[in-house]
């Protein structure tokens, strides 16, 4: 059962949180102020830290930073500030997704369990789906236990819809987390990659394209 700190100075929303992860079967901590949550940090090892930007004491931004200076927990930024500054500041830190209120609790779930599948697969060396299967030190991918090659990029796209198998994988998340939010570039780019990407697994249709959103791999 995974332990989540809940970072969050409003006491009703905090308790909402906390309800509703433990509905979900997590084991909840939490914290009102960034202090608080720092001294927390140190005595439990969690295994995602859900956190609110504007806290008393030491903000958001500046508990991430301490935070990183010693552990590479999962950091979900849940706050009010939407704006692409606030979001690029977030993950320059090295947090794992940003989520804008006001969100709903079952969207946030499925954002918690997508965060937790995608750290369980940190330290491992292969990731399979079917018969896909990703070296993750080797960079290589096999399909039918036969190499075939890809690009980087072709590799990266690929592990990220197959740490979600049946999730949508949005192609602005995609060129976020890939190109960088410093590409300006046609978005067209990634459907260019997918389209390779499918050429090289072979025949069976493994991606499924969600017009206008980004891409899934179906679960067969």
């Amino acid at each position: 059962m995974a332990l989540i700190l809940v970072v969050e100075d409003d006491p009703d929303y905090r308790e909402l949180l906390m309800n509703f992860l433990e509905s979900a079967e997590y084991k909840v901590i939490t914290a009102a102020d960034g202090i608080e949550a720092l001294e927390i940090v140190r005595k439990y090892d969690f295994d995602l830290v859900l956190l609110d930007l504007m806290l008393p004491k030491i903000d958001g931004y500046g508990v991430c930073e301490l935070l990183r200076k010693d552990s590479d927990v999962p950091v979900i930024m849940l706050t009010a500030l939407g704006s692409e500054e606030h979001q690029v500041r977030g993950y320059n830190l090295h947090i794992d997704d940003y989520i804008t209120k006001p969100v709903s609790m079952t969207l946030l779930l499925h954002k918690v369990a997508a965060v937790l599948r995608r750290a369980a697969h940190i330290g491992t060396d292969c990731l399979s789906y079917h018969n896909i299967s990703l070296n993750l030190k080797g960079y290589t991918v096999s399909v039918n236990k036969k190499n075939v090659d890809f690009t980087l990029k072709e590799f990266e796209i690929l592990l990220e819809l197959m740490q979600t198998p049946g999730e949508v994988v949005t192609r602005q998340s995609l060129l976020e987390k890939l190109w960088g939010y410093e590409y300006y570039g046609d978005t067209r780019i990634v459907d260019t990659h997918i389209k390779n990407i499918r050429k090289k697994l072979g025949e069976e249709e493994y991606i499924e394209t969600i017009r206008g959103v980004g891409y899934k791999l179906q679960k067969h």
